[in-house]
């Protein structure tokens, strides 16, 4: 599990989870991600830092620019900033798949999870979370998820095992996000069950051949 990720959150969706603009869905799955990520910790720490630095200095009482974001980023290009702790340890010898703050949402860790079958290979279970829908997918080794779209944004973060799509291939603590332009068919590692928390502002739309009847029966 100490697989370094390669994929992250784009600079405007760390800048807004920093910010605190993001909505309860949405900023889980960053979260958890921060979690697994010393990268972007450090990222959302300097932004955290320069955003308290400009709030205290009176003269930053000004209309906030639309070179903000590129501004802030280039502050960053400076030294590294100190990796913020994880907000809670772990018993000696317990390597969690989920960290924290999910394990909170679910009340445990993966074995706590009460899933359920969607479709052949594939169980879930939805989180209580305002501002999206926030599911846990299990996939099982070497399923290839129903070819789809989406109708909004789509944030997926890999917690065990894998997947590979047309985008590249995505491992512990990987950040996938999808949208609009995006039309894809996950397909998870064959050397065992893949695990991701997922979150959705809108439907999918199925595009495969087979499958496209079942869009009006499709939630969010």
């Amino acid at each position: 599990m100490n697989h370094i990720p390669h994929h992250h959150p784009g600079p405007d969706l760390l800048l807004a989870y920093a910010a605190g603009t993001l909505a309860e869905a949405p900023s889980l799955v960053v979260a958890t991600h921060l979690a697994l990520c010393p990268r972007c910790r450090a990222e959302v720490a300097g932004m955290e830092a320069i955003g308290g630095a400009l709030l205290s200095d009176s003269s930053a009482a000004t209309p906030v620019s639309t070179g903000l974001l590129a501004d802030v980023l280039a502050r960053l290009d400076g030294p590294p900033l100190a990796e913020a702790p994880r907000r809670r340890q772990v018993p000696p010898g317990h390597n969690p798949v989920l960290p924290e703050p999910l394990r909170s949402y679910i009340g445990g860790d993966v074995d706590t999870i009460r899933w359920r079958r969607t479709i052949p290979g594939l169980h879930e279970c939805e989180l209580s979370c305002s501002g999206g829908a926030v599911r846990m997918m299990r996939i099982r080794s070497g399923m290839g998820m129903p070819q789809h779209t989406h109708h909004g944004d789509e944030f997926t973060l890999v917690l065990q095992g894998g997947f590979t799509d047309g985008s590249g291939h995505y491992l512990r603590g990987d950040f996938a996000s999808t949208d609009t332009s995006v039309d894809h068919r996950p397909i998870a590692d064959d050397d065992g069950d893949c695990i991701c928390l997922a979150f959705t502002d809108a439907p999918l739309r199925l595009t495969g051949r087979f499958m496209r009847w079942l869009n009006p029966f499709i939630r969010a």
